[in-house]
């Protein structure tokens, strides 16, 4: 990999994060790397600006912080094709992210006597992933086509209420590849992709997916129905959802938990896979997914045996 121009993502909030995002960029700084150091978070968007102001694309987004940190990075920088390799520095769960142990800087490579990091991203000694995204588009109804930008989703997309104080259900029809298939009654519905399998979609009941596997999760939010069950369908599945009933009953459309639109009743979203994947740098040799699921969502064989079976 070439490492030329570098943009380091730090959590918002996260004084570890920013503490270790100084780090990286005065090592970085050191080497002739042209670095630009930026903070993410709910309510902080760097990428705008950065892509408004720097001339050229970076060749690696570093991220440090949690999941939402990358979500964050991967909607923005997907298009573009810029890889990502992040560390859970000031983060949670985690997922997407490497142990910050991997994160070897110059100073800490001459002490242990291995690679930097940085020299081994140089010598291509890495993977890189490619995780499907989902996108969405919104029809006004007004005749006008492209009216609103095309909203990106790692994660996933779900459709909730837009007033609580009323009442927090909404009625959602749901369109298949041209095909009317339930009206869902309830708390709203999800779109997940494999890699958000595991985030909102499995709390709400949904089923664990591989990120090797492509494929669409469509899994309703507390459904008033018993017959109304969570599906996966294939990736190139054409998906569309109209909010039903009153004028009152708006409904919020959100992308990896940061909000997206409103849509009215007679509004419609296709929802469908992105051309554009993103691109996650692996470092470890051999990841395992299964014993990453393990060790985040505490399963009962990391709590009540120290050693594996023999079966």
């Amino acid at each position: 990999m070439r490492l030329e121009r570098v943009w380091l993502i730090s959590r918002s909030g996260s004084q570890a994060a920013h503490r270790q995002a100084k780090r990286c960029a005065e090592d970085l700084a050191a080497q002739g790397v042209h670095v630009v150091v930026a903070s993410s978070g709910l309510a902080r968007n760097p990428f705008p600006g950065l892509l408004a102001t720097e001339a050229e694309l970076p060749d690696l987004a570093l991220v440090l912080g949690g999941d939402g940190t990358v979500l964050g990075a991967a909607r923005h920088l997907a298009p573009l094709d810029v890889p990502i390799l992040s560390f859970n520095v000031g983060g949670h769960l985690g997922f997407l992210t490497h142990d910050r142990r991997l994160l070897r800087l110059s100073t800490d490579a001459l002490k242990s006597e291995e690679q930097s990091l940085w020299d081994r991203l140089r010598q291509d000694r890495f993977a890189l992933e490619r995780r499907m995204m989902l996108q969405a588009h919104i029809d006004r109804g007004d005749g006008v086509d492209g009216s609103e930008i095309a909203h990106l989703a790692l994660n996933d997309f779900y459709f909730r209420p837009c007033l609580d104080e009323v009442s927090p259900t909404c009625v959602l029809e749901l369109e298949i590849d041209g095909e009317v298939v339930d009206q869902y009654r309830g708390d709203g519905l999800i779109f997940a992709t494999p890699t958000g399998s595991t985030g909102y979609s499995m709390a709400a009941g949904g089923p664990i997916l591989h990120p090797g596997i492509e494929a669409i999760v469509v899994n309703p939010i507390c459904p008033m129905s018993l017959s109304s069950r969570a599906v996966v369908v294939p990736p190139r599945a054409q998906l569309s959802v109209w909010p039903l009933g009153e004028t009152s009953r708006r409904v919020k459309l959100w992308k990896d938990g940061a909000h997206a639109t409103v849509l009215e009743p007679g509004d419609r979203a296709l929802v469908e896979r992105s051309p554009h994947p993103a691109l996650q740098v692996l470092l470890e040799q051999s990841p395992s997914y299964y014993r990453t699921l393990t060790h985040k969502l505490h399963w009962a064989g990391s709590l009540t045996a120290i050693e594996p079976s023999h079966n």
